[in-house]
């Protein structure tokens, strides 16, 4: 599996991606662009981004903060991201500066289809992709896994191009109901097409398998199974056109 870091620019900012792919795979494979959560670009991202790309895709797993600028660990997430998430425009930006990454960069290397093309976020990442279908931009599919569903800036009618899939659970403090009935009127005010699957009794982070917070966060082997397979079906289905 070859990991490469990437150095690509936005805004002013130095960002640092890795681009994530399977060596000697002769096949055509579409591009998926990971949004971390809120840890960002590390060994744990890294290693996503490797399961990911070991389904078929050629992967970039995404740097929203841009170099020196991500967290230690020890912060308050939200607090952490607040500044982030309260610059709407900035991180639209930024989610499409590395798509735009992904895709020139595996156009130049020929190791991928750059026609298909989808994302899928983690978390804050989940906001991000769930962003990036927001600003139009050309992808077949995003999928949010347990991700923030709602921005001060919905999207407007006819503005969502990409299929959107949400994973969640149920009992999510972090985005509870209020967020996924807001989101499911932003989604079909929009005309898009969309699909919300929730996990009964399933809190915040759960395929994450260091999230142990209970109440919070806690990693869920079977929501983390049953939500990467229809994740997976929902995005080859979006490149088949069957959406």
């Amino acid at each position: 599996m070859a990991v490469e870091s990437i150095f690509y620019s936005v805004s002013g900012i130095s960002c640092r991606g890795a681009l994530i792919w399977e060596e000697g795979v002769k096949a055509s494979r579409p591009l998926l662009l990971m949004a971390p959560n809120w840890r960002g670009v590390i060994k744990p991202a890294i290693e996503a981004g490797q399961m990911l790309a070991g389904e078929g895709y050629v992967v970039f797993v995404a740097d929203m903060f841009g170099e020196g600028n991500g967290p230690v660990g020890t912060e308050n997430p939200m607090e952490f991201l607040r500044p982030f998430m309260s610059d709407v425009p900035g991180m639209r930006r930024r989610i499409v500066a590395a798509l735009d990454t992904l895709t020139r960069e595996a156009d130049r290397r020929a190791i991928g289809d750059i026609t298909r093309r989808a994302a899928m976020g983690f978390c804050f990442g989940g906001l991000n992709v769930l962003d990036l279908a927001r600003t139009g931009a050309d992808v077949q599919a995003v999928v949010s896994m347990h991700g923030t569903l709602t921005t001060p800036q919905p999207a407007n009618k006819g503005d969502i191009k990409a299929a959107v899939l949400a994973v969640h659970g149920a009992a999510d403090p972090i985005a509870p109901k209020a967020e996924r009935d807001a989101f499911e009127a932003e989604m079909t005010s929009a005309g898009a097409r969309w699909a919300l699957l929730t996990f009964g009794d399933v809190v915040h982070a759960f395929t994450d398998p260091q999230a142990n917070h209970p109440g919070v966060g806690m990693y869920n082997e079977p929501a983390t199974r049953h939500g990467y397979a229809l994740a997976h079906a929902y995005i080859a289905d979006a490149f088949a056109g069957k959406l």
